[in-house]
Order: structure tokens, then C-alpha cells, then sequence
């Protein structure tokens, strides 16, 4: 099962400044021979292991932890390497245990938010575990048998799925609502589909506004939500071409559609001003550019900056000819997603019918692209 919720955790860490108080965070674990219990808090670094106990005698165990905002915020206690995730609130006094397997088995009081990430992850995690199963036995089976047992993988898999989002509106006014949103089977990337996401995003959005106008997450939330309107916006722009179209600003502050260059040999170019390649790259295209530019070569250079004066600095100092845009979104921006760009540089080349006949072109590669097409 992927977890997707730890990198608006994250995100939301650097964003908290909300007042803060004491927890305590205590209970019994038994049936197990682990005999240590550690306490996981979601930072900019990731999972940070903040303390650990010993159990006692009877199994009991406790933790005081100073400082926990008072919107709820997300801490793991690790028992013989399981995690049990709670939201928690500052002047909370959680209670935390398991008889045997902790994940099975694992109570939680004290905690509401707490209280609802565990009903959640009840039907969860057993509904992933009998997808596993049902995925082992079917690669196990004869051909013959495999046709009724992929039958029962779906029906499986659509009755995970629909548990999950039940959870999700009956409970979208809470922070347990945005963990369940992120939370993901294996292979997985959306939680229904590109376009169904966004409505399930926004409703709790628009829920948790209510209940907790002052979480961090709400943020990070809302960031999701306003890069998923904004990639739609663009998927509906494609229209009846052969790529998908861009409309970004220029360092002007107007707006150029990369259609605007229809009838040419166009590059999209994807680059970033706070690489330290940028200036050789671009030195290189300048070469091509100009050898190719009275013959109809064009370029649509994109930047995944954030930082609009580095941009422009570099575009400037560079003296780049050609149409440069940035949307300041950098990694999150919604035109890398479109163009499934994951890392940086890269680029596309579309001739004059607007058909994408090449991808990664460089130096001696392009030049020679070009010159077969042009």
C-alpha cells in the first residue's frame, strides 16, 4: 500500500504556527516479543524517531511530548516495526494498544481524529492484504481458474474503493478525511480517476475549512486542489491537437499559447534557472536557434522556477531569443504533469502539422532532427 499523505505532512511542517501544548501518549502492548516502543513525528526530513521506552513488566508504556499544535498532527507509534498512525492535538491523552498483531488488533482513545484513522485503516489495510492474497493465488492458479479469480480481484478491488471514499464523505470535515484521501493500493496513482479526484479534493477542502480553518493541511490541501483545476484547465485546451497546449506568462507578465506557434517546428523546452547546467544548455540551443530560425525552428522554453526574479535574471543575462514562460509552481507546476516531465532537462519536438515526432533532443541529436525536417 503507498502512502502519499506523508509529503503534504511534510509540506505542512514548515507551514505550522499554530499555539501548542502537552500530550501524553501511553497504553499496553502484549502477545509480542518486541520489548521497545518508538515515537515517529512527520518533519521536513521525513519520519523522525522523537523518543522511545522500554515496556514495563506489564506491558505498559508512556510518552509526554511538549509542543504539539493544536490542530491535529500526525505522530506514528512503532511496535515491533508496525506503525499505528494518530492525529493528535496539543492537551490530548492518548491511549495506544494492541493484544498480538498491532495493526490487526491496535485500540486507540483519547483522540477523535485518532479514533477515526483507525476505523479507517481497519477496512484498509485487511481490504490490501486480501487483494495481495487474491493477487498471489491467482498468479499460483492454473489457466484454468484464473478468469473466476480475477473476477473476485475486482470486485475486491471496487468494494476497497468504495469503502474508501464512503469514509471520505462521511467524515470530510476532518484531518483523518485528507490521510484517507492520500492513502493509495499498490500501483496506484489516482484515488478514482484523473478527473473524478478533484471533486473528492475540493469537498474536503471545502469541509475542513470549516472544522479546522487553521491546519496547515488545509494549505497543502488546497495546493493539490488548485494544481488539479489548473491541469484540467489544460487538458481541456488540447482540443483537437496532437499535443497538449500550454498558456503560461512571459517575463512581461503576458500570456503566450504555445499554439501561437502553430505552422513552425516548434521545441517545448523544459529547463530550470537555479540548475547549475542551465547556462551550457542554453548556450548550446542559442547555436542551433540561430542556424535554424529563418527556416521555421522555434522554441517554447518552459521554466519550473519559483522564483520569478532568478528567472528573469537568468532569461536577461543568458539573452535568451526565443519565447521563455513560468508558472513560479516549480516541480508542482501542472504543465510539467501534463508533459510527464520528472526530472530536468527535457524537452519535446513537434513539426509543423503539430504532431510530437521527438523527446530528450540535444546538441548533435537535434541538429540533425532538424535537418532532415527542415
Amino acid at each position: 500500500m503507498k502512502n502519499c499523505f506523508l509529503s503534504i505532512i511534510i509540506a505542512a511542517a514548515m507551514l505550522c504556527s499554530c499555539t501548542s501544548s502537552k500530550v501524553r501518549i501511553s497504553g499496553k502492548f502484549l502477545g509480542l516479543n518486541a520489548q521497545t516502543v518508538y515515537l515517529e513525528q512527520m518533519s521536513v526530513s521525513g519520519q523522525t524517531i522523537i523518543d522511545s521506552v522500554a515496556l514495563a513488566s506489564d506491558g505498559t508504556y508512556a510518552f509526554s511530548v511538549n509542543g504539539v499544535p493544536s490542530t491535529p498532527t500526525l505522530y506514528n507509534v512503532v511496535y515491533n516495526n508496525e506503525r499505528i498512525p494518530l492525529l493528535v492535538s496539543g492537551g490530548e491523552d492518548v491511549t495506544v494498544g494492541s493484544l498480538g498483531s498491532v495493526l490487526k488488533n491496535y485500540t486507540v482513545s483519547g483522540s477523535a481524529e485518532s479514533e477515526l484513522l483507525r476505523e479507517f485503516n481497519n477496512e484498509y489495510i485487511a481490504g490490501a492484504m486480501a487483494l495481495t492474497r487474491t493477487m498471489n493465488e491467482y498468479a499460483h492458479a492454473e489457466e484454468s481458474a484464473r478468469a473466476e479469480i480475477a473476477q473476485s480481484y475486482n470486485a475486491l478491488y471496487r468494494d476497497v474503493k468504495r469503502k474508501q471514499i464512503t469514509f471520505i464523505i462521511t467524515n470530510k470535515s476532518s484531518i483523518a478525511a485528507i490521510y484517507a484521501l492520500y492513502q493509495r493500493l499498490e500501483g496506484e496513482r489516482y484515488l478514482v480517476n484523473a478527473d473524478s479526484d478533484i471533486i473528492y479534493f475540493r469537498t474536503v477542502a471545502d469541509a475542513v475549512a470549516e472544522s479546522y480553518p487553521e491546519s496547515p493541511l488545509l494549505l497543502s490541501l488546497r495546493n493539490d486542489v488548485a494544481r488539479m483545476e489548473a491541469q484540467a484547465s489544460l487538458l481541456q485546451s488540447i482540443e483537437e491537437r496532437n499535443y497538449p497546449d500550454i498558456e503560461a506568462d512571459d517575463m512581461y507578465g503576458n500570456k503566450v499559447r504555445l499554439s501561437s506557434l502553430e505552422g513552425n517546428v516548434v521545441l517545448v523546452d523544459f529547463w530550470s534557472a537555479e540548475l547549475g547546467n542551465s547556462n551550457a544548455l542554453n548556450a548550446d540551443l542559442k547555436e542551433i536557434y540561430s542556424k535554424y530560425e529563418d527556416k521555421g525552428f522555434r522554441i517554447y522554453q518552459v521554466s519550473a522556477d519559483t522564483s520569478k526574479a532568478a528567472w528573469i535574471r537568468a532569461v536577461q543575462e543568458q539573452r535568451l531569443p526565443w519565447t521563455s514562460v513560468c508558472d513560479f509552481k516549480g516541480n508542482a507546476s501542472p504543465i510539467l504533469g501534463l508533459y510527464n516531465v520528472h526530472r530536468l532537462p527535457a524537452n519535446y519536438l513537434i513539426d509543423r502539422d503539430g504532431t510530437i515526432i521527438g523527446r530528450d533532443l540535444y546538441s548533435t541529436t537535434l541538429e540533425k532532427r532538424l535537418e532532415e525536417i527542415l
